[in-house]
């Protein structure tokens, strides 16, 4: 392989300096990483864990405060899984890893009819196993590697599929408040991660092993995002932004804002606040 030329390494430079920089901003805004935490990077082969991984080792000779990565890999026993692949690349980088042998693969095929999607099922299982093994492990944080368009991808899918007003969270507690996830890579944008993968030539496994059908609607959302991406640049940073500025009282949710309770005000103080509140909004 030829060497980079010195075009290449400045961009491969300003392109990780980018990445470093959201996931920094990530960590901190919500503060997904504290001093003696143990996290678990879920490496699965794909670009996206891979550029986790990456960014994260790299940080942490940087950081202002002390962490540990492990790095883990779930063999759910695929057919043609290319077992070698992650172990060589792992112990070549220097890093402690597990890889977990579970064989889900059976399970999703036994319960699933041919030819449906599962991903829904398999991503389950998954989750669960790994849970399971950050308790054993002693792992205090579980970092996954979805970006910013996995996560937009999921607020429409829930918009137009399920008519719920939700996303995937930077920072999740697990339902039975043992285990945190992390999604670091929460700001980082699709391209620049596939840009960065070609930089860095990671030995990348495909996710196309157990022969399932591709989820069509996500495949739907992320067309339509790469369109208006095209279209409107700028349109899903403003989303994504949306996302972080959330006004309950503005949406039609009675859990989140008292609908019911509000009474009329017309006190002196109640004009003064009424008046005040039409200037910022005049402001905007």
């Amino acid at each position: 392989m030829p060497a980079p030329s010195q075009k290449s390494r400045t961009q491969f430079n300003k392109l990780q300096k980018r990445l470093r920089h959201y996931v920094g901003d990530a960590i901190a805004d919500y503060k997904m990483i504290e001093h003696g935490d143990k996290v678990m990077v879920c490496l699965s082969g794909g670009k996206d864990s891979y550029t986790l991984l990456d960014i994260l080792l790299n940080l942490q000779k940087t950081a202002p405060v002390d962490f540990e990565v492990i790095a883990v890999n779930l063999d759910q026993k695929q057919p043609g899984f290319p077992e070698h692949v992650l172990p060589s690349y792992l112990a070549s980088i220097g890093v402690p890893f597990h890889i977990i042998e579970k064989d889900t693969y059976s399970v999703v095929k036994r319960v699933i009819p041919e030819g449906q999607t599962t991903c829904s099922l398999c991503s389950r299982l998954r989750r669960g196993t790994l849970y399971g093994y950050a308790e054993e492990i002693g792992a205090t944080k579980i970092a996954l590697g979805h970006h910013r368009d996995d996560i937009l991808e999921t607020f429409f899918l829930n918009i137009f599929y399920g008519g719920k007003l939700k996303a995937m969270p930077p920072k999740l507690l697990s339902d039975d408040k043992k285990n945190i996830v992390i999604r670091p890579l929460s700001y980082c944008r699709e391209k620049d991660i596939e840009r960065y993968c070609a930089f860095k030539d990671f030995p990348i496994i495909p996710c196309n092993l157990c022969g399932s059908q591709e989820n069509l609607q996500r495949q739907a959302m992320k067309t339509m995002l790469k369109t208006w991406d095209k279209q409107f640049p700028g349109r899903l940073e403003t989303i994504f932004t949306s996302l972080q500025n959330v006004a309950p009282s503005q949406l039609a949710d009675p859990r989140l804002f008292d609908f019911t309770g509000l009474a009329l005000d017309r006190t002196t103080e109640g004009l003064a606040d009424s008046l005040a509140e039409g200037l910022d909004v005049l402001r905007q």
